[in-house]
């Protein structure tokens, strides 16, 4: 139909004529209203947002003289913040003569993301940054 008639249109049902296709040969056009057809592809937008899993980066402090048992305890956290989907920075912190032994914490690194049962992704390998010893990792 002529755009004019479908204005026309528009007008008598008291909505608006929106441009659904404008590379459509010849373009396609809408009667909607307007105010409801925004409102509910907000609330559309809303929703999927809602439902959208965002990845956060969670960190787990280590000492370079953490015991086995409690390296276990924070392992078993790690591992549920992974089951969530999230990514976890595993950082040693090195307090004064420690920095002298940054081989011992890259085992402790390597150990720990040894003993996580579940398959891991290294997405940083360890490296120095400050008095920290940091790496990334992810589920798969």
């Amino acid at each position: 139909m002529s755009i004019q008639e479908a204005i026309d249109r528009a007008k008598k049902a008291d909505v608006d004529l929106v441009e659904v296709s404008p590379n459509a040969k010849p373009p396609v056009c809408k009667i909607v209203d307007w105010g409801k057809y925004n409102y509910r592809k907000t609330k559309q937008q809303q929703k999927s947002k809602r439902n959208q899993k965002s990845g956060e980066v969670k960190q787990m402090r280590l000492g370079l003289k953490i015991g086995d048992h409690d390296l276990d305890t924070k392992l078993r956290k790690v591992s549920s913040f992974l089951d969530d989907g999230n990514k976890v920075k595993l950082s040693v912190f090195f307090r004064g003569r420690e920095m002298a032994h940054k081989d011992r914490g890259r085992d402790l690194l390597e150990k720990a993301i040894e003993l996580l049962e579940q398959d891991v992704i290294v997405d940083q390998q360890p490296q120095m940054q400050g008095r920290y010893m940091t790496t990334m990792i992810r589920s798969k």
